[in-house]
């Protein structure tokens, strides 16, 4: 039995199916991943990206963080994709408890998804600092400096920067979905980063399965392994 015959057989059997995603799910929406050879990561800078993307930086330096965060972060155009799609329809269908992802680019709701553990948040939710009103993206893009609030607080993305802890209600929905899963499908991540890879360690289900386009240091765990794109591998399923 071939890879894809063995994923066909286990989403067909499984009733309760959950996906960890990761960046590599939406780089075939053209959205870059991180660290990959042509990743975000990679691109030569007097700033490394993950000393602009963290909560110092982002205090010290907000015109700077925004000018990186709105040019190299942010992908409103982007549409879902084979995999996001595929995703949706599962749960549409029953199948599929939720999804679990490590991106912040919203697609899985936009697809259909309905439960989607963000674990380091989203562009789309954005707070001020000062009095904690909510605001919309339209108010991050449409300003050609640092976003503020009426109130004149700046407004911070609701994502999660280096030196900033992952939200604990977050983690609790993310945790009680994989400990509930009998298929565990963890799609284009690399599982470096961390905390968020060890979640896979609390899966006590019947299938581990990993698909990503190269090696993680999980492979050796999972009942299952297909190195391939997203798009490629769900195209061949039937739900």
């Amino acid at each position: 039995m071939n890879e894809i015959n063995q994923l066909q057989t286990l989403i067909d059997s499984s009733h309760k199916i959950v996906f960890f995603t990761g960046a590599g799910i939406s780089t075939e929406s053209n959205i870059p991943d991180f660290r990959s050879a042509d990743g975000l990561y990679q691109q030569a800078s007097k700033i490394p990206p993950e000393t602009i993307l963290s909560h110092t930086f982002f205090i010290n330096n907000p015109d700077d963080f925004y000018r990186f965060y709105c040019k190299n972060m942010l992908y409103l155009d982007a549409k879902p994709n084979t995999a996001h799609k595929f995703i949706a329809d599962l749960e549409a269908k029953g199948k599929c408890l939720g999804v679990i992802t490590q991106n912040i680019d919203g697609l899985h709701q936009l697809a259909g998804s309905k439960h989607v553990c963000e674990l380091h948040g989203s562009v789309y939710r954005n707070t001020c600092m000062i009095c904690h009103k909510t605001h919309s993206i339209k108010d991050i893009i449409n300003t050609e400096s640092i976003p503020l609030c009426d109130c004149g607080g700046i407004i911070k993305p609701d994502v999660t920067l280096y030196e900033e802890a992952l939200d604990e209600a977050v983690i609790d929905d993310a945790l009680n979905l994989i400990t509930s899963a009998d298929l565990l499908l963890v799609c284009g991540t690399s599982l470096s980063v961390y905390p968020a890879a060890g979640f896979i360690r609390y899966f006590k289900g019947n299938s581990l399965v990993l698909l990503n386009k190269t090696t993680t240091p999980f492979d050796n765990q999972a009942d299952l392994c297909i190195h391939d794109s997203l798009g490629n591998i769900f195209s061949q399923i039937k739900l």
